[in-house]
């Protein structure tokens, strides 16, 4: 350790200004004069973290579920691949970025110093060229959705793997030159994270200042730009028959939200590249550097793509809003509410009781009475070849469904077994009773 920070001291001393550059732009002292600064910035800093982590967990939780359900897209793969980057650089890079704000000096030591910085910049260099094979998957998919089922995971897989070996790649001078060492511009005897790049490497260095932001932002961002520009006007083009014009609809929200996640992307990390070209070159031509403000702001814009992204697959997306629902359902150990049944013209508005209604004590029940009384209407009908309308009066509706008092009060009066005190028609008996009293 005591070895390595004497190395870096040494490579230091020989080394031009444009070698040495602080890795943390908020190491300023103008910056740490603010009190209200260093509370600001780690809060943000928190809440980006905490919200975008939990955010892109959910992300990645849905598409791996969707995965064990079904084959594995390549556009779902690279969603997934660009949930995990944000989500390793919320997990692993900004909270110790925000804890750096807080003091003047290095004090997180030296492996989080040699790592940080390269491994920051290689999740981003990752999600870079993510959306560019994102761009590009998708207008395939747009141009023929059929094929995209018989691509195999294997093959998902190597494009993961060759994104992040690309992204480690470039971001390798990042790994390297970082170190560790004392800092007396300032800050007094203070340990300080910079970057220091020895004699051998300036000429490769000034080289790598320039072609670094046009491999890892502008290239694949503008191939991004114009694969989507020409995938959303072929969704443009209408389709007449109903299967094409259903996939015509998927491919066009799935266009417009790859598009929206690449736009937020290019505009929120576009002030991190100028902030970064400005440094080098300001070091490069003796000019003065960015001011310390706009640098931490340009990072804290560069954190909250990671919050943003999965706001909007939310937003724009309905098949993962159904699967948030679903993952929130198996959170709350809610279960899933049945299907409403519509009430149709013969539906019935209330179930109907398998149970039979039970009969009153004494009386045959109406289907036993019904039977004793058929062969009496046999030889009504017989006798009068006639058709006579259904009386609407009887016992019996037109749906075949005897009602028990409507049989029960016909069968008594044409029996004639009706007691006084039951009598249903008293005056109808008082009237004959007189009739036969006159004669």
């Amino acid at each position: 350790m005591d070895q390595s920070l004497q190395q870096s001291v040494n490579i230091s001393q020989t080394n031009s200004s444009m070698d040495r550059h602080s890795v943390f732009e908020g190491d300023s002292q103008d910056l740490f004069h603010s009190q209200e600064l260093k509370l600001l910035i780690p809060t943000i800093v928190g809440i980006i973290c905490v919200v975008g982590f939990t955010g892109n967990m959910m992300v990645v939780a849905v598409l791996v579920s969707n995965a064990l359900k079904s084959k594995l897209t390549l556009i779902n793969g690279l969603i997934l691949n660009l949930a995990l980057a944000d989500g390793l650089v919320l997990a692993f890079a900004a909270p110790f970025k925000g804890a750096a704000y807080t003091r003047a000096g290095w004090t997180l030591g030296w492996f989080v110093c040699k790592t940080c910085d390269g491994f920051l910049n290689s999740c981003m260099a990752a999600k870079s060229f993510t959306i560019a094979a994102m761009a590009k998957s998708c207008y395939r998919y747009v141009s023929n959705p059929g094929k995209q089922v018989n691509i195999r995971q294997k093959a998902v897989l190597t494009a993961l793997l060759f994104t992040w070996l690309s992204a480690c790649l470039v971001s390798l001078p990042h790994w390297m030159f970082t170190t560790l060492q004392r800092d007396g511009e300032g800050h007094g005897d203070e340990l300080a994270c910079v970057q220091a790049v020895p004699d051998f490497a300036r000429d490769a260095m000034a080289v790598y200042v320039k072609a670094y932001p046009l491999v890892a932002y502008c290239g694949p961002l503008t191939f991004a730009l114009l694969c989507f520009w020409r995938a959303y006007g072929r969704c443009q083009r209408r389709s007449s028959k109903t299967q094409n014009l259903r996939t015509q609809i998927r491919s066009r929200q799935l266009t417009v939200m790859l598009f929206s996640l690449t736009v937020a992307t290019a505009i929120l990390w576009l002030p991190q590249w100028v902030s970064w070209v400005w440094a080098r070159h300001a070091e490069e031509n003796g000019a003065p550097p960015p001011p310390p403000l706009f640098a931490v702001s340009a990072e804290l814009l560069m954190f909250s793509i990671s919050l943003v992204n999965p706001l909007l697959v939310l937003a724009l997306s309905e098949e993962f809003r159904d699967g948030y629902a679903g993952l929130w359902r198996r959170f709350t150990l809610r279960k899933t509410p049945p299907p409403k049944s519509k009430m149709g013209p013969h539906t019935p508005s209330a179930p109907r009781s398998p149970c039979p209604r039970p009969e009153p004590a004494g009386h045959p029940p109406p289907h036993a009475a019904d039977r004793a009384e058929q062969p009496k209407r046999d030889r009504d009908r017989d006798q009068d070849p006639k058709p006579r309308a259904e009386d609407p009066d009887s016992p019996t509706n037109k749906d075949g469904i005897v009602l028990p008092d409507l049989e029960q009060f016909w069968h008594e009066r044409e029996t004639g077994s009706t007691a006084p005190e039951n009598d249903p028609i008293p005056w109808e008996h008082q009237n004959q009773a007189e009739v036969t009293q006159e004669r």
